[in-house]
């Protein structure tokens, strides 16, 4: 038997999406903090068919080789097979635990049965005719009727009997089946709609669900048998096959018009569906067996994001206030508390609001003469953005790199890259064949000794206010002239990529990092050789690449302890012979795991590097990331004693095992709940206290 030394990435991803799923069974969460979880597993699933699966369909069907899969067919049957089987899970977890729970603080969301009460009828049937009618349009299949389903957008197949003036059981049951699909209007109103109040009781009711209490009225003719909900994941990738040739920017902007006609990547309906209405689907859409993937009654619960809470803000989880360092407060301007030493905030515990003041004091500061920044995720109406175009507009020189491939967010930096521009701001796209992942920017400002003293901030995350409250991420403040001479060759190669440029402290992919990377796990496996300990300590989003995998596999065999904390894709095989020195753990809490931290023991004396860069091919091979080192003793141990609540976390931390398991850490004492322990450690520097 072939020992497998590779976990598929992307069965591997529906592990991670799983251990999601159980943070809704969670009894220790608020119940609306456990629908929210509902909902994140819901729209990482719909991203997942739209982009991972679409890839499949298409290796499928144009026969590729695609390099980590050489049998896509049985990946992608074998997908569906788990998908389905988490859906009986999210199923059962929503009605018979969290529905249950909701009834004991007298809200019912309407499931199986429709009111029956007198009041919510007459509400129904005025809410449909006053809100809901003008937004539908059914279509009623006859022969070459032929019908489109758009991406992501929920509809009815409604199963139909024409309506006959007999009595006759033999005939009414020759009659003929005829279909019609409905699609419900998720994006003109609200998905969920609470009715009158009864008896203390709040009820609501899907959308979809108040219009099926009213199909009748659009199909007076017929007796209606049935209806279900189904809707289609289409390909969400662009299909630019040249970027080398050509206007990029036009082929993407052509290309995001195609997007929701995409091929489809797979058909989701309601498992109760009846055996000839999913034929006839199936006949009519030509979609095959292995395409097909059950669902609960309902799709898009994303939707639970915004399910209705008449007790608000009771039942929901009451997120910290971020913690203002004093030091930051008090010394006024951001970049005299950087010109005395370096500082490293940790969102979504610190408020970014540090972040938005170095900007807003670039574009006013008389001494600052130049801004750069790349731009890859971005909040709509960013305060950055709004920064930059002031200080454009202050005859700063600005130069802004937009990532306009980053997958989702092409039409928002399109957008925003045009509003830039006509600010005066230089802006330089997509590089072809790379996208540029790393978070960095750059302010040049005169010192008082006429010299150019030059600001740095670079981030495991994006330049994002909205995200920095919810994403876990490391913001680094420096300057440091080594690190500001790195960025500045940096960025002139981003402008012009002719000449590489010359590093001295940061790691950037393409250039320099794969090649030190793999001399600093030489080194762990030296040190454990000569009788040291040898020690890699790896935190990222996910791993993937084999060359550095396999790295890791000979650093283990050599006895070099290896901890890897991984939140999402995990390559890895762990506790094989030749992994057996590697513990891979999974953290999924309230904020999100997106922090890229490296540590090497270097034999006691530690090395750290923060980075934008996961282990995946695409950030090691196609994008432009970087990794900066943490030199100072205090701040690296700062992220040390963070990394080591994780590492100890026996609440929300699980430990993947073998078979892509996520295995609770048996109960202990104390309880360890990595985020909450590094918000207390971070508030009691702070304040000096010892709650």
């Amino acid at each position: 038997m072939i020992q497998l030394k590779y976990f598929n990435r992307d069965i591997s991803w529906l592990s991670f999406n799983f251990r999601v799923l159980e943070e809704a069974s969670d009894k220790s969460l608020p119940l609306y903090e456990r629908l929210k979880f509902l909902a994140i597993y819901s729209s990482n699933l719909d991203e997942f068919y739209k982009v991972r699966v679409a890839e499949y369909k298409t290796a499928v069907i144009e026969s590729i080789q695609m390099p980590d899969s050489p049998r896509p067919a049985a990946v992608l049957k074998k997908i569906n097979i788990i998908v389905s089987n988490q859906m009986q899970e999210f199923s059962r977890i929503l009605n018979e635990e969290i529905l249950v729970e909701l009834k004991d603080y007298n809200i019912i969301l309407y499931q199986n049965n429709l009111p029956e009460s007198p009041e919510h009828l007459t509400f129904l049937k005025e809410f449909f005719y006053s809100e809901a009618l003008p937004y539908l349009q059914p279509v009623l299949f006859n022969k070459g009727t032929r019908s489109f389903m758009r991406d992501n957008r929920i509809y009815l197949i409604i199963k139909l009997f024409r309506k006959k003036n007999t009595k006759n059981v033999e005939k009414l049951k020759a009659r003929r089946a005829r279909y019609a699909m409905l699609k419900i209007p998720t994006n003109d109103l609200p998905r969920f709609i609470t009715l009158p109040k009864i008896d203390n009781y709040h009820h609501i009711l899907f959308l979809d669900d108040m219009i099926r209490y009213n199909l009748q009225e659009l199909f007076p003719g017929y007796d209606i048998a049935g209806s279900w909900s189904i809707k289609v994941a289409r390909n969400a990738n662009l299909g630019i096959d040249d970027e080398f040739s050509g206007n990029l920017i036009d082929k993407i902007r052509k290309s995001l018009n195609k997007r929701k006609i995409g091929t489809p990547a797979g058909l989701h309906y309601d498992r109760q569906i009846d055996k000839k209405t999913l034929s006839f689907l199936m006949n009519t859409f030509n979609f095959k067996k292995e395409e097909l993937i059950e669902t609960g009654k309902h799709q898009n619960l994303d939707a639970f994001f915004s399910f209705p809470n008449p007790h608000s803000p009771s039942l929901e989880w009451s997120i910290p206030q971020p913690i203002h360092p004093r030091e930051l407060e008090e010394a006024g301007s951001v970049f005299n508390a950087i010109k005395h030493k370096e500082r490293i905030l940790h969102y979504p515990y610190h408020s970014f609001d540090y972040v938005l003041k170095f900007f807003n004091e670039a574009a006013t500061d008389p001494k600052v003469e130049e801004i750069k920044i790349t731009q890859y995720r971005v909040a709509r109406d960013s305060a950055i953005v709004n920064a930059l175009i002031s200080a454009a507009r202050n005859n700063k020189k600005v130069t802004v790199f937009v990532e306009v491939k980053a997958r989702f967010d092409e039409e928002q930096n399109l957008y925003l890259a045009e509003l830039m521009m006509n600010a005066g701001i230089k802006i330089i796209y997509s590089i072809p064949g790379l996208k540029v992942h790393a978070k960095m920017a750059l302010v040049i400002r005169k010192s008082a000794d006429t010299r150019k003293r030059s600001y740095a901030y670079l981030s495991t995350g994006n330049f994002n206010e909205k995200t920095a409250k919810l994403y876990a991420d490391h913001g680094f403040f420096t300057a440091n002239d080594t690190v500001i001479n790195d960025l500045e060759n940096l960025f002139n190669f981003l402008e012009d990529q002719s000449t590489k440029p010359k590093l001295t402290n940061l790691l950037v992919t393409q250039i320099n990092m794969k090649k030190t990377l793999i001399e600093k796990i030489d080194r762990e496996i030296e040190i454990e050789n000569s009788g040291g300990n040898g020690y890699l300590l790896l935190k990222m989003n996910g791993i993937q690449n084999k060359l550095l995998i396999n790295k890791l596999y000979e650093a283990s065999k050599q006895g070099v302890k290896i901890d890897l904390i991984i939140r999402g894709i995990c390559c890895v095989i762990p506790n094989q012979p030749f992994s057996k020195n590697i513990r891979i753990t999974r953290i999924v809490d309230s904020f999100l795991e997106h922090a890229r931290v490296w540590l090497f023991g270097n034999g006691g004396n530690s090395e750290m590097f923060l980075t934008s860069a996961d282990w995946m091919n695409r950030n090691i091979n196609q994008r432009i990331e970087i990794a900066f080192p943490v030199v100072n003793k205090d701040l690296k141990q700062e992220l040390r004693d963070i990394l080591t609540f994780q590492l100890n976390d026996n609440t929300k931390a699980r430990i993947v095992d073998d078979k892509l398991n996520n295995v609770k850490i048996p109960e202990q004492e104390p309880p360890v709940r990595s985020q909450l322990e590094t918000y207390k450690y971070l508030w009691n520097k702070e304040t000096g206290s010892d709650d």
